[in-house]
Protein backbone atom coordinates (compact mmCIF):
# COMPACT_ATOMS: atom_id res chain seq x y z
CA UNK A 1 0.00 0.00 0.00
CA UNK A 2 3.03 2.62 0.64
CA UNK A 3 4.64 1.79 -2.46
CA UNK A 4 1.24 2.17 -4.58
CA UNK A 5 0.68 5.37 -2.63
CA UNK A 6 4.15 6.72 -3.57
CA UNK A 7 3.74 5.53 -6.85
CA UNK A 8 0.49 8.54 -6.53
CA UNK A 9 2.84 10.85 -5.31
CA UNK A 10 5.14 10.62 -8.19
CA UNK A 11 2.58 11.10 -10.81
CA UNK A 12 1.27 14.13 -9.44
CA UNK A 13 4.61 15.54 -9.43
CA UNK A 14 5.19 14.94 -12.69
CA UNK A 15 2.12 15.70 -14.10
CA UNK A 16 2.91 19.02 -12.52
CA UNK A 17 6.00 19.19 -13.50
CA UNK A 18 4.79 18.68 -17.51
CA UNK A 19 1.94 21.93 -16.52
CA UNK A 20 4.40 24.20 -15.49
CA UNK A 21 7.09 23.44 -18.91
CA UNK A 22 4.23 23.92 -20.86
CA UNK A 23 2.96 27.05 -19.37
CA UNK A 24 6.30 28.74 -19.92
CA UNK A 25 6.83 27.06 -23.40
CA UNK A 26 3.33 28.83 -24.69
CA UNK A 27 3.69 32.30 -22.52
CA UNK A 28 4.42 35.21 -25.32
CA UNK A 29 8.17 36.21 -25.67
CA UNK A 30 8.49 38.88 -23.45
CA UNK A 31 5.50 38.56 -21.07
CA UNK A 32 6.56 36.25 -18.32
CA UNK A 33 6.62 37.96 -15.30
CA UNK A 34 4.19 40.80 -15.85
CA UNK A 35 1.03 41.39 -14.52
CA UNK A 36 -2.03 41.06 -15.59
CA UNK A 37 -3.31 43.99 -17.32
CA UNK A 38 -6.27 46.00 -15.90
CA UNK A 39 -9.56 44.65 -17.12
CA UNK A 40 -10.64 48.19 -18.78
CA UNK A 41 -7.22 48.14 -20.84
CA UNK A 42 -7.85 44.47 -21.64
CA UNK A 43 -12.04 44.59 -22.48
CA UNK A 44 -10.43 47.89 -24.57
CA UNK A 45 -8.15 45.79 -26.52
CA UNK A 46 -10.44 42.65 -27.20
CA UNK A 47 -13.44 45.44 -28.35
CA UNK A 48 -10.67 47.09 -30.89
CA UNK A 49 -9.34 43.41 -31.67
CA UNK A 50 -12.73 42.65 -33.68
CA UNK A 51 -13.55 41.69 -37.05
CA UNK A 52 -9.28 42.61 -37.41
CA UNK A 53 -7.36 40.78 -40.06
CA UNK A 54 -4.16 39.31 -38.76
CA UNK A 55 -1.92 42.12 -39.86
CA UNK A 56 1.40 42.55 -38.25
CA UNK A 57 2.00 45.84 -36.57
CA UNK A 58 3.53 48.77 -38.62
CA UNK A 59 7.13 49.61 -38.19
CA UNK A 60 7.71 53.53 -38.16
CA UNK A 61 10.92 54.49 -40.49
CA UNK A 62 13.25 56.29 -38.38
CA UNK A 63 12.63 60.20 -38.24
CA UNK A 64 9.19 59.92 -38.40
CA UNK A 65 6.41 60.69 -35.91
CA UNK A 66 5.84 57.68 -34.01
CA UNK A 67 3.90 56.56 -30.21
CA UNK A 68 7.13 57.20 -28.32
CA UNK A 69 7.02 60.86 -30.03
CA UNK A 70 3.09 62.20 -30.03
CA UNK A 71 1.02 61.64 -27.42
CA UNK A 72 1.11 62.42 -24.21
CA UNK A 73 4.47 62.44 -22.21
CA UNK A 74 5.40 59.85 -19.97
CA UNK A 75 4.87 61.20 -16.51
CA UNK A 76 2.17 63.70 -17.35
CA UNK A 77 -0.72 64.04 -14.55
CA UNK A 78 -4.29 63.11 -15.93
CA UNK A 79 -7.53 63.77 -14.73
CA UNK A 80 -10.73 62.12 -15.49
CA UNK A 81 -13.59 63.67 -17.38
CA UNK A 82 -16.87 61.80 -17.29
CA UNK A 83 -19.75 62.21 -20.31
CA UNK A 84 -19.49 64.46 -23.40
CA UNK A 85 -18.33 67.97 -22.60
CA UNK A 86 -18.63 71.69 -24.69
CA UNK A 87 -16.32 74.03 -24.91
CA UNK A 88 -17.68 77.53 -26.03
CA UNK A 89 -15.61 79.96 -24.07
CA UNK A 90 -13.28 81.76 -26.11
CA UNK A 91 -9.56 81.13 -25.41
CA UNK A 92 -10.05 78.35 -22.79
CA UNK A 93 -6.87 76.10 -22.29
CA UNK A 94 -7.54 72.37 -21.10
CA UNK A 95 -4.29 70.44 -19.91
CA UNK A 96 -4.25 67.05 -18.61
CA UNK A 97 -7.50 65.53 -18.94
CA UNK A 98 -8.74 62.33 -19.90
CA UNK A 99 -12.05 62.20 -21.39
CA UNK A 100 -14.44 59.36 -21.14
CA UNK A 101 -17.16 61.21 -23.43
CA UNK A 102 -17.34 63.00 -26.76
CA UNK A 103 -15.79 66.57 -27.14
CA UNK A 104 -17.39 69.51 -29.17
CA UNK A 105 -15.87 73.00 -29.54
CA UNK A 106 -17.68 75.55 -30.61
CA UNK A 107 -15.38 78.44 -29.16
CA UNK A 108 -13.11 80.88 -30.64
CA UNK A 109 -9.50 79.85 -29.50
CA UNK A 110 -9.31 76.76 -27.57
CA UNK A 111 -6.09 74.94 -26.74
CA UNK A 112 -5.94 70.98 -25.68
CA UNK A 113 -2.91 69.72 -24.39
CA UNK A 114 -1.58 66.66 -22.99
CA UNK A 115 -5.35 65.19 -23.21
CA UNK A 116 -7.06 62.03 -24.35
CA UNK A 117 -9.66 61.34 -25.84
CA UNK A 118 -11.79 58.38 -25.46
CA UNK A 119 -15.61 58.83 -26.08
CA UNK A 120 -18.22 56.48 -25.12
CA UNK A 121 -20.43 54.28 -26.90
CA UNK A 122 -23.06 55.21 -29.13
CA UNK A 123 -24.94 54.49 -32.67
CA UNK A 124 -24.40 58.06 -33.78
CA UNK A 125 -22.04 58.60 -36.52
CA UNK A 126 -19.47 61.26 -34.27
CA UNK A 127 -16.14 61.90 -33.69
CA UNK A 128 -14.16 61.91 -30.49
CA UNK A 129 -13.39 65.65 -31.07
CA UNK A 130 -15.75 68.14 -33.23
CA UNK A 131 -14.50 71.12 -33.61
CA UNK A 132 -16.01 71.72 -37.10
CA UNK A 133 -17.83 74.54 -35.83
CA UNK A 134 -14.71 76.28 -33.66
CA UNK A 135 -12.54 78.70 -34.96
CA UNK A 136 -8.10 78.48 -33.95
CA UNK A 137 -8.97 75.50 -31.87
CA UNK A 138 -4.65 74.15 -31.25
CA UNK A 139 -4.45 70.23 -30.46
CA UNK A 140 -1.07 69.04 -28.75
CA UNK A 141 0.18 66.17 -27.50
CA UNK A 142 -2.94 64.21 -27.45
CA UNK A 143 -4.24 60.84 -28.20
CA UNK A 144 -7.12 59.74 -29.55
CA UNK A 145 -8.13 56.33 -29.38
CA UNK A 146 -12.19 54.79 -28.05
CA UNK A 147 -12.75 53.02 -25.36
CA UNK A 148 -15.95 50.95 -27.67
CA UNK A 149 -14.44 51.19 -31.23
CA UNK A 150 -17.10 50.91 -33.52
CA UNK A 151 -18.60 51.54 -37.50
CA UNK A 152 -19.60 55.28 -35.76
CA UNK A 153 -16.62 57.02 -34.40
CA UNK A 154 -13.83 58.66 -36.00
CA UNK A 155 -10.86 60.36 -34.43
CA UNK A 156 -11.94 64.39 -35.22
CA UNK A 157 -13.92 65.95 -37.75
CA UNK A 158 -12.06 69.56 -37.52
CA UNK A 159 -12.13 72.70 -38.91
CA UNK A 160 -9.87 75.87 -38.80
CA UNK A 161 -7.88 73.85 -36.32
CA UNK A 162 -4.31 72.86 -36.14
CA UNK A 163 -2.83 69.70 -34.66
CA UNK A 164 0.70 68.86 -33.12
CA UNK A 165 2.38 65.83 -31.93
CA UNK A 166 -0.92 63.55 -31.85
CA UNK A 167 -1.89 60.08 -32.03
CA UNK A 168 -4.78 58.51 -33.83
CA UNK A 169 -5.47 54.75 -33.53
CA UNK A 170 -8.63 52.75 -33.31
CA UNK A 171 -11.43 54.80 -35.25
CA UNK A 172 -12.54 54.40 -38.16
CA UNK A 173 -11.22 57.52 -39.74
CA UNK A 174 -8.23 59.27 -38.17
CA UNK A 175 -9.20 63.09 -39.14
CA UNK A 176 -11.97 64.33 -41.68
CA UNK A 177 -10.50 67.18 -42.23
CA UNK A 178 -12.37 70.44 -43.12
CA UNK A 179 -11.06 73.98 -44.42
CA UNK A 180 -8.04 75.90 -42.46
CA UNK A 181 -7.09 72.11 -41.02
CA UNK A 182 -3.06 71.37 -40.38
CA UNK A 183 -2.03 68.08 -39.04
CA UNK A 184 1.50 68.41 -38.30
CA UNK A 185 4.27 65.58 -36.54
CA UNK A 186 1.46 63.43 -35.87
CA UNK A 187 1.02 59.28 -36.25
CA UNK A 188 -2.43 57.91 -37.61
CA UNK A 189 -2.14 53.96 -37.37
CA UNK A 190 -3.91 51.04 -37.10
CA UNK A 191 -7.76 51.92 -37.81
CA UNK A 192 -10.75 49.84 -36.95
CA UNK A 193 -12.10 47.99 -39.99
CA UNK A 194 -15.57 46.29 -39.39
CA UNK A 195 -17.60 44.45 -41.99
CA UNK A 196 -20.82 46.68 -42.18
CA UNK A 197 -20.89 49.80 -41.68
CA UNK A 198 -24.14 52.12 -41.98
CA UNK A 199 -22.22 54.83 -43.63
CA UNK A 200 -21.29 52.89 -46.55
CA UNK A 201 -24.67 51.09 -47.10
CA UNK A 202 -24.17 48.36 -44.91
CA UNK A 203 -20.85 47.13 -46.96
CA UNK A 204 -17.47 47.66 -44.98
CA UNK A 205 -16.24 50.36 -43.73
CA UNK A 206 -14.22 52.77 -45.88
CA UNK A 207 -11.05 53.81 -43.70
CA UNK A 208 -8.90 56.76 -44.17
CA UNK A 209 -6.29 58.34 -42.30
CA UNK A 210 -7.08 61.75 -43.56
CA UNK A 211 -10.18 62.52 -45.55
CA UNK A 212 -10.54 66.20 -46.64
CA UNK A 213 -13.92 67.39 -47.96
CA UNK A 214 -15.13 68.44 -51.32
CA UNK A 215 -15.68 72.58 -51.39
CA UNK A 216 -13.00 72.60 -47.97
CA UNK A 217 -9.54 74.22 -48.71
CA UNK A 218 -6.30 74.44 -47.30
CA UNK A 219 -5.69 71.27 -45.49
CA UNK A 220 -1.87 71.11 -44.71
CA UNK A 221 -0.49 67.44 -43.90
CA UNK A 222 3.57 68.11 -42.96
CA UNK A 223 5.57 65.46 -41.90
CA UNK A 224 3.44 63.24 -40.11
CA UNK A 225 3.16 59.54 -40.45
CA UNK A 226 -0.15 58.12 -41.84
CA UNK A 227 0.07 54.22 -42.29
CA UNK A 228 -2.67 52.71 -42.71
CA UNK A 229 -1.12 49.51 -44.35
CA UNK A 230 -2.02 47.60 -40.76
CA UNK A 231 -5.45 48.30 -41.32
CA UNK A 232 -7.96 45.63 -43.11
CA UNK A 233 -8.87 46.55 -46.88
CA UNK A 234 -7.85 50.60 -46.00
CA UNK A 235 -9.58 53.03 -48.61
CA UNK A 236 -6.39 55.01 -48.50
CA UNK A 237 -3.86 56.92 -46.44
CA UNK A 238 -4.68 60.22 -47.73
CA UNK A 239 -8.15 61.09 -49.96
CA UNK A 240 -8.89 64.37 -50.81
CA UNK A 241 -11.36 66.43 -53.02
CA UNK A 242 -10.03 70.04 -51.03
CA UNK A 243 -8.74 72.47 -53.32
CA UNK A 244 -5.15 73.80 -51.82
CA UNK A 245 -3.77 70.58 -50.46
CA UNK A 246 -0.53 70.31 -49.05
CA UNK A 247 0.89 66.80 -48.41
CA UNK A 248 4.61 67.50 -47.48
CA UNK A 249 7.23 65.69 -46.17
CA UNK A 250 5.14 62.20 -44.79
CA UNK A 251 5.81 58.49 -44.45
CA UNK A 252 3.11 57.44 -46.12
CA UNK A 253 1.35 53.74 -46.72
CA UNK A 254 -1.41 51.77 -47.51
CA UNK A 255 -4.77 51.83 -48.84
CA UNK A 256 -5.90 51.01 -52.68
CA UNK A 257 -3.70 54.11 -53.76
CA UNK A 258 -1.71 55.59 -51.09
CA UNK A 259 -3.16 59.28 -51.61
CA UNK A 260 -6.42 59.35 -53.67
CA UNK A 261 -6.77 62.67 -55.26
CA UNK A 262 -10.63 62.94 -56.36
CA UNK A 263 -12.71 65.90 -57.87
CA UNK A 264 -15.53 64.05 -58.97
CA UNK A 265 -17.56 64.91 -55.66
CA UNK A 266 -17.35 68.54 -57.32
CA UNK A 267 -17.38 68.15 -60.63
CA UNK A 268 -14.92 70.55 -61.58
CA UNK A 269 -11.38 70.25 -61.19
CA UNK A 270 -9.32 70.37 -58.17
CA UNK A 271 -7.35 73.60 -58.18
CA UNK A 272 -3.74 73.88 -56.15
CA UNK A 273 -3.21 70.16 -55.63
CA UNK A 274 0.29 69.73 -53.83
CA UNK A 275 2.09 66.58 -52.85
CA UNK A 276 6.30 67.12 -52.56
CA UNK A 277 8.72 65.30 -50.45
CA UNK A 278 7.05 62.21 -49.31
CA UNK A 279 8.61 59.14 -48.81
CA UNK A 280 5.61 56.10 -49.78
CA UNK A 281 5.70 52.41 -48.10
CA UNK A 282 4.94 49.23 -50.60
CA UNK A 283 1.45 48.52 -48.51
CA UNK A 284 -0.76 49.98 -51.08
CA UNK A 285 -2.90 47.12 -52.80
CA UNK A 286 -2.59 47.81 -55.92
CA UNK A 287 1.28 49.10 -56.16
CA UNK A 288 -0.23 52.57 -56.30
CA UNK A 289 1.41 55.75 -54.88
CA UNK A 290 -0.78 58.28 -55.86
CA UNK A 291 -3.97 58.43 -58.20
CA UNK A 292 -5.52 61.70 -59.71
CA UNK A 293 -8.94 61.67 -61.38
CA UNK A 294 -9.46 63.17 -64.38
CA UNK A 295 -9.56 66.77 -63.64
CA UNK A 296 -7.19 67.00 -60.51
CA UNK A 297 -4.09 67.93 -61.89
CA UNK A 298 -1.11 68.02 -59.18
CA UNK A 299 0.57 71.87 -59.33
CA UNK A 300 3.46 70.53 -57.03
CA UNK A 301 4.31 66.80 -57.22
CA UNK A 302 8.41 66.78 -56.79
CA UNK A 303 10.68 64.37 -54.23
CA UNK A 304 8.55 61.75 -53.32
CA UNK A 305 10.17 58.90 -53.39
CA UNK A 306 10.35 55.08 -51.94
CA UNK A 307 11.13 54.28 -48.69
CA UNK A 308 13.00 51.54 -49.15
CA UNK A 309 15.29 52.30 -51.71
CA UNK A 310 15.27 56.02 -51.86
CA UNK A 311 14.17 55.65 -55.37
CA UNK A 312 11.10 58.25 -57.24
CA UNK A 313 8.36 57.08 -56.85
CA UNK A 314 6.04 56.11 -60.67
CA UNK A 315 4.13 58.89 -61.95
CA UNK A 316 0.73 59.17 -60.47
CA UNK A 317 -1.77 56.67 -62.02
CA UNK A 318 -4.69 59.02 -63.46
CA UNK A 319 -8.45 57.83 -63.79
CA UNK A 320 -11.74 58.29 -62.26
Amino acid sequence: MARTWSYVVAAVAALALVVAVAGELTEPVGQAGQTAEPAEKATDRKEQAADQAVIPPATVPAGFPDAASTGVPPGTTLTDVAGDQVFARDGEVVEGKVFYGFVTVTARGVTFRKCVFRGGPTEETRPLVDSEHARDTVIEDSEFYPTHPSPSIDGIWAAHTKIYRSEFRGTVDGIKAHTGTLVQDSYIHDLSWFPSDPDQGGESTHNDGVQAFAEQRGVTLRHNTIDVSTTRDPNAAVQSSADELRVEDNYLDGGACVVNIDHTPLGRPLTGQRVTGNRFGRGSAHDCPILLSTRAELRAGSGNVWHDSGDPIPSPEQHD
